[in-house]
């Protein structure tokens, strides 16, 4: 795959470099962050090095990871990305710095991701789309559920995360699915508790 940016003239998206890597290592020490995302605990530089040249350099190169930093005012707010599973789907991931959330920003960034990923001719004109987090993670469900993504599973301590099992959370969204809420908040019962009271920020998922 070739890198592309994407933009919508509020948020901007581009391929992470070398130059971004004491932004990344700074906004990785969020404890949300760390709590609800696979990155290393504790976070150092060289992890944020090599997440540049294995996600950002060689996944795109290699067809595996199409992974973007999300720029709004100048200004590095997050990551987003897709993880490549052959043929036509892919999961997506993301997670925002505590500066960036609840203002729609990664709600911008995820829509583009999803353009491109399923309308653009230039892009890998998926079928369909995966999204998991961490059982509890209900702001990052609300991220997925706000552009169209239907809630397919529960799995109990479906997933790891640093050697611990955890539970699992996925939904799915297809090319021609609306890239809007489809059912009321919180979209289905998900054999889990009502979300909490109280504003709800964007904490990333765990990919």
């Amino acid at each position: 795959m070739e890198p592309v940016e994407l933009t919508d003239g509020v948020v901007r998206l581009s391929v992470p470099t070398a130059a971004h890597v004491d932004a990344i290592t700074v906004a990785c020490q969020d404890p949300q962050i760390q709590a609800w995302t696979t990155v290393p605990s504790p976070y150092e530089r060289e992890h944020a090095e090599g997440f540049v040249q294995g996600w950002g350099v060689r996944g795109w190169a290699e067809d595996r990871h199409a992974t973007w930093g999300i720029w709004e005012t100048g200004v590095l707010r997050g990551m987003v990305g897709l993880a490549m599973h052959p043929p036509g789907s892919a999961e997506i991931g993301y997670w925002m710095a505590p500066e960036g959330r609840g203002r729609g920003v990664l709600h911008r960034a995820v829509l583009l991701v999803l353009g491109w990923a399923f309308d653009d001719p230039c892009g890998p004109r998926l079928e369909q789309v995966e999204w998991h987090a961490f059982a509890g993670n209900w702001p990052s469900w609300r991220v997925a559920w706000r552009v169209g993504f239907r809630f397919e599973a529960a799995v109990r301590l479906g997933a790891d995360q640093r050697g611990e099992r955890r539970g699992d959370w996925g939904a799915t969204l297809l090319r021609d699915d609306p890239r809007e809420p489809v059912a009321p908040w919180p979209a289905t019962a998900i054999a889990a508790p009502t979300p909490p009271d109280g504003p709800v920020h964007a904490v990333p998922d765990r990919a």
